[in-house]
């Protein structure tokens, strides 16, 4: 991407910027940067699925446990600003050298501190070093890759991210069954040597530039990463906490708030801001933004519904969720270099439409869940949505790539990283709350058309405790348990209608991502 590739008039004016730096095994330093995105999403995901485990490992209750996961993704949160900052000043080799091996220590330690304080702080070092894997792995592509082969590589990248998003219950599910529960941490921590000889091998040495030092938007970087960080803090931690009922959500919320806006101030007002607003409004990027916190937001929480849906209905265990999930991953494996061949030629709009359309379908056809639903009756949906999500992620990402000159692509990496995240979890926490409150609605209707006395349900009542009789001590406890069993079918059909509810609102939530494509501009040339 040349500067006459681009538009005339103002542009994203991006203070961190990087010219070319090509390395002789390109391949090899690819293959580091994407096992770096995978690890970042593994972790994540293994960790918020063995929670459980986790917690009685380590005899932490519910609500301390619950900032398990939060650490790790907190932490991600407030390195991903700087992230950028930090490739251009020190190199990307060197950085992920250092956060591959921190990772790789901190990961190995967790499992050994048996203690909640040990856990936390391991949580937060791996969190902090693998925040730079996914911003520095967009600008390694671009900049390495022959342009022949650039977007069959931000295919793959984009192919990595959804399959260990989708195949990480499935190894939680295994760990659980074949190991013990340090392997959840574990089994990341052994690909993270890897990485660093990918990297080692795979990556030039680029000289350092530590006068950026002393002339960096320090505040600018300081304010995005600390709010953004907080933010994500009470939007993981609000649907526990009830959200503006409990002080601390309100206050992360408006500390939060707060710097955000302090961070829009300073970068609209100092001289050499970090990223010029003024300049990045009249672009695709806002959109293009915007867009990706809207797909990570569809994906999450599709993410959410399914594996609910299986094991509050029907009791499924981890491997068995991960069973159906991996209809979405594995369709990817061979999506990717179709997607890339497509993007080579097509508008990639258009192909963005045709992927968020694909989603949305999916959604709709998911709404008509019944009780009866197995893991295999969600295979029409599961393949639409992995046919969808490949094309939308893909073309977005690379649509994004082609509306910025390539010198700046570093704090491109950052903004997707701050936006895949906050996408995610803005998607995790709304479906959460959206899920309970809809259940409670449901139980609520479902309960006032149970009446005692009613001749139905008198008879229902009846027919359920003959049936139970024979393995109850007498007629009362056989009602007893009849009574018990009609009010978890009550319970088990209000959260089967809040899940429908949930695939609907979805559904709508893709119309207005195709509303936005629309407004999307053609990109500057190649």
């Amino acid at each position: 991407m040349t500067d006459q590739a681009l538009p005339a008039g103002p542009r994203p004016r991006f203070r961190l910027s990087l010219g070319p730096a090509i390395t002789t095994h390109p391949f090899i330093g690819i293959f580091a940067v994407l096992l770096g995105a995978v690890i970042s999403t593994l972790t994540s995901r293994i960790t918020a699925f063995g929670l459980a485990d986790i917690r009685g490992a380590i005899g932490a209750g519910y609500d301390e446990g619950a900032w398990i996961t939060t650490a790790y993704t907190v932490a991600q949160m407030l390195v991903a600003p700087g992230a950028a900052f930090l490739g251009v000043v020190f190199g990307p080799r060197r950085v992920l050298l250092v956060s591959s091996a921190t990772y790789g220590l901190a990961v190995l330690a967790l499992p050994l501190t048996g203690s909640l304080p040990g856990v936390l702080t391991c949580q937060v070092l791996a969190g902090l070093s693998s925040g730079t894997f996914i911003p520095l792995t967009i600008g390694f592509i671009v900049r390495n890759l022959p342009p022949q082969f650039l977007v069959y590589g931000l295919a793959i990248y984009a192919m990595n991210v959804e399959l260990s998003l989708n195949v990480s219950a499935s190894i939680e599910g295994w760990v659980s069954e074949n190991l013990s529960w340090q392997w959840i941490f574990w089994d990341t921590a052994l690909l993270a040597p890897l990485m660093w000889l990918c990297v080692w091998f795979g990556m030039p040495a680029e000289r350092t530039r530590t006068d950026l030092l002393k002339s960096g938007d320090w505040w600018g970087i300081a304010y995005a990463s600390v709010g953004f960080a907080l933010v994500y803090a009470a939007l993981d931690q609000g649907n526990r906490l009830d959200w503006l009922n409990s002080g601390l959500i309100t206050g992360l919320l408006l500390a939060g708030g707060l710097l955000v806006a302090a961070f829009v101030v300073q970068e609209m007002t100092c001289d050499n801001p970090w990223i010029n607003f003024r300049a990045l409004i009249q672009g695709n990027i806002l959109l293009l933004c915007l867009l990706l916190v809207m797909v990570r937001l569809v994906m999450l929480s599709t993410a959410y519904i399914i594996p609910q849906y299986l094991i509050t209905v029907h009791n499924f265990r981890g491997l068995e969720v991960g069973d159906t999930l991996l209809l979405i991953a594995l369709p990817q494996l061979l999506l990717a270099p179709v997607v890339g061949t497509l993007l080579r030629y097509a508008d990639p709009r258009v192909v963005m439409a045709v992927g968020f359309a694909a989603v949305g379908m999916a959604c709709f056809l998911a709404s008509h869940l019944t009780a009866d639903w197995v893991g295999e009756t969600f295979l029409p949906s599961q393949m639409l949505q992995a046919f969808g999500q490949s094309f939308a992620l893909t073309s977005l990402v690379f649509f994004n790539v082609k509306n910025l000159n390539q010198t700046h692509i570093l704090t491109l990496g950052a903004l997707l990283q701050t936006s895949r995240l906050l996408g995610g979890e803005l998607g995790a926490a709304f479906i959460q709350t959206f899920v309970r409150v809809r259940e409670q609605f449901h139980s609520f209707t479902l309960g006032m058309n149970i009446e005692n006395g009613d001749p139905a349900t008198v008879q229902r009542l009846a027919g359920t405790a003959a049936r139970v009789v024979a393995r109850s001590v007498g007629h009362e406890e056989a009602a007893d348990r009849a009574a018990a069993l009609l009010a978890a079918t009550v319970r088990s059909q209000s959260y089967v209608l809040a899940y429908i509810d949930g695939f609907v609102v979805i559904g709508w939530f893709i119309i207005g991502g195709l509303l936005l494509i629309a407004l999307l501009r053609p990109a500057p040339g190649s």
